[in-house]
């Protein structure tokens, strides 16, 4: 007779104990109480317990995949960061997708930002590009990040996002024009990830081996084609397959057909900042690409989905202050606020270790620094000296910054951003609007319309139509009477 369990492996205890018996508790005889010596049941309900973190504040619900960039196309001329050195040069990478304002279990096919990250295993350390699949963002300045956040969360009396409150915020928040167009215009619900393109929004910097600095934007461009759904066929869709967007990405890579995206940038040399019409560093705005065109980069591919979405899409930690040498921050406000915040976001969500989980932890090099101890640790230091300096042959320091620190404001003062002509909030929202087809114009009001009309206050409706007509008077006028049509009809 064969033994049906001869080739299959033991259930243990976390200690490594065998388990006698995983159908029943230990009893004090038949029918009598559980015995409080079952170590395996205590250890067994006691995980259970502890099987949630805290869900990300924002970006909690969300898809990710490994992969490689490739560079296509010679840019030392503008970086040194190595893993971009030369054409066929591919690096590990891993990519994480995500709704902004939903819950971890809220639905994919809705009408909401999406994030776009990238972790790049290189051979310098870890780079994380941060961005959304939306050039701009609602704000400029960090200080009313949680603000707004709180406007499109849940209301804590009601339990449910309220117009009243999204609504009042944006039309007090004139710099959100240019995001709120294009959230309601048809690009608002992408049809998956892969369909959607990736940017990395912030203005950051690159330095070349001859220390000269560039202001960068970044511009992933789907390889698969641009495809949204209307507002109609994502609401049948988010009923239907609440994880159409991840259920998109597993079976796509599962099946072969691996997703690409083209990365392109702009790029602005350090001196045309101080003239520029507007201030390039002002995330609400784009830099024009007849200005600065698209120059290609290389090609980001997917093609290996993680064994554990829990330990490797859950747990994984982006923050933009991982820079490698050759790219660098800018003084865009945002972006200087996020340096701190997203790795403070990590630190209490995965603990001050999050960089040694696996998803985390550098590939071609290993972490060497003096941090020490703290929950979880595992490459806690042995008989290192765990200080510096030290005379025992510790880590020292390259003396070779990783970015050009006199060109970011605030370190040495040698930049500031002065004044510009088109220091507004209006007119690249009123550009993108007026370079929309009418059909596209007509869904755009529709879209708008029927978010606005649910707001109680006539003054909060007439401050965000206010805003809309200040891009563009058509836009403005358009919106008022269809917002009159569906609260009179």
């Amino acid at each position: 007779m064969t033994d049906r369990n001869a080739s299959r492996a033991t259930l243990t205890t976390e200690s490594g104990a065998p388990v006698a018996d995983n159908q029943n508790s230990a009893q004090a005889g038949v029918g009598g109480p559980l015995l409080l010596q079952d170590q395996y049941l205590l250890e067994k309900l006691a995980r259970f317990n502890r099987e949630r973190i805290p869900e990300r504040i924002v970006h909690a619900r969300g898809s990710g995949a490994y992969g490689y960039f490739e560079v296509t196309a010679d840019v030392t001329r503008f970086t040194k960061a190595h893993f971009l050195a030369e054409p066929g040069r591919r690096t590990e990478v891993f990519a994480r997708f995500s709704t902004v304002a939903g819950n971890l279990g809220a639905a994919d096919a809705v009408r909401d930002p999406r994030g776009f990250a990238v972790k790049f295993y290189t051979e310098q350390g870890n780079y994380d590009l941060v961005g959304n699949n939306t050039p701009v963002f609602f704000i400029k300045d960090p200080l009313k990040f949680p603000d707004f956040i709180h406007t499109q969360k849940r209301d804590p009396y009601t339990g449910v996002q309220e117009a009243d409150n999204v609504w009042d915020f944006w039309s007090l928040s004139p710099e959100a024009t240019h995001q709120v167009t294009w959230l309601f215009g048809d690009r608002g619900i992408p049809a998956s990830y892969r369909h959607m393109n990736g940017y990395g929004s912030h203005t950051y910097q690159w330095v070349n081996a001859q220390g000269e600095a560039f202001w960068v934007k970044y511009h992933f461009k789907t390889d698969q084609g641009i495809r949204n759904l209307t507002a109609e066929d994502a609401a049948a869709l988010a009923g239907a397959d609440p994880d159409s967007h991840q259920r998109d990405l597993h079976q796509a890579v599962d099946a072969g057909r691996f997703p690409s995206w083209t990365l392109k940038v702009q790029l602005m040399p350090v001196a045309d900042a101080a003239t520029y019409r507007f201030n390039p560093f002002d995330l609400t705005k784009v830099w024009p690409q007849a200005d600065y065109p698209l120059i290609e980069v290389g090609r980001l591919v997917l093609d290996r989905n993680p064994e554990n979405v829990f330990a490797e899409v859950e747990q994984a930690a982006f923050s933009p202050n991982n820079f490698v040498p050759g790219i660098g921050p800018s003084p865009d406000k945002m972006l200087q606020g996020r340096l701190f915040a997203y790795a403070d976001a990590h630190r209490y969500r995965l603990g001050v270790n999050h960089t040694q989980l696996a998803v985390n932890a550098p590939h071609a090099t290993a972490a060497n620094n003096h941090g020490r101890d703290g929950a979880m640790a595992t490459n806690a230091a042995g008989r290192a000296k765990n200080y510096e300096p030290n005379s025992f042959g510790g880590p020292y320091e390259t003396g070779e910054p990783v970015f050009a620190p006199g060109q970011v404001s605030g370190r040495t003062g040698t930049f500031a951003a002065p004044a510009h002509v088109e220091d507004d909030d209006f007119v690249q929202a009123g550009n993108l609007y007026r370079l929309m087809g009418e059909d596209e114009r007509a869904r755009l009001i529709a879209n708008l319309a029927g978010f606005v009309a649910q707001v109680s206050r006539d003054d909060i409706v007439d401050r965000a139509i206010a805003n809309f007509r200040a891009a563009d008077a058509d836009y403005g006028d358009r919106l008022e009477a269809a917002v009159k049509a569906l609260r009179t009809g």
